[in-house]
């Protein structure tokens, strides 16, 4: 007779589902099943929500106020408190759906204005209005109109004892 091998403490972390499953178990087909429909309702949920996502990006604003306000308002319903922070978050979320939301054109427009902005100096503006003088108005008209804005913009900021006035 022979001493058996030394085996250490061998511990199952998780047993393989495949094993039970593989064996015709019913129980552990039918809960694959429903955690299959289960990912698959979540993501067609999610899909659903991202154009109701989008239109809330531009009032996020009034949207997280208003949901602060009426949390803390909630929270504190028996206080004089609470109704003084519950109908403002009330009006901020309800309003927030009637705000116009930003078209993708004035995004586009505002990246422009970013853009152009890094053009500070003299030097720089002359040599962009030099490269956008080899082109027709009707292409480079957005471009210059927001250099005009800026300019302007440039002019009015100045205090009127510094500088030409």
């Amino acid at each position: 007779m022979r001493l058996r091998a030394q085996r250490r403490n061998l511990v199952v972390w998780s047993q393989s589902a495949g094993s039970a499953g593989r064996n015709g178990d019913p129980r552990v087909r039918r809960t694959r099943r429903f955690r299959r429909w289960i990912r698959i309702g979540m993501l067609l949920t999610l899909l659903g929500l991202l154009p109701l996502v989008r239109a809330a990006r531009a009032r996020w604003k009034p949207l997280l106020a208003g949901t602060g306000l009426t949390v803390a308002g909630a929270i504190l319903r028996g206080n004089t408190i609470g109704i003084v922070l519950l109908l403002p978050g009330l009006m901020l979320l309800l309003s927030a759906p009637i705000m116009p939301g930003t078209p993708q054109a004035d995004l586009r427009r505002t990246k422009l204005e970013r853009e152009l902005a890094e053009y500070s100096t003299t030097a720089q503006r002359h040599d962009l209005e030099a490269m956008l003088d080899r082109y027709p108005d009707d292409v480079t008209h957005e471009l210059r109109d927001i250099l005009a804005d800026q300019r302007t913009a440039a002019r009015r900021s100045r205090f009127p004892v510094v500088g030409r006035y």
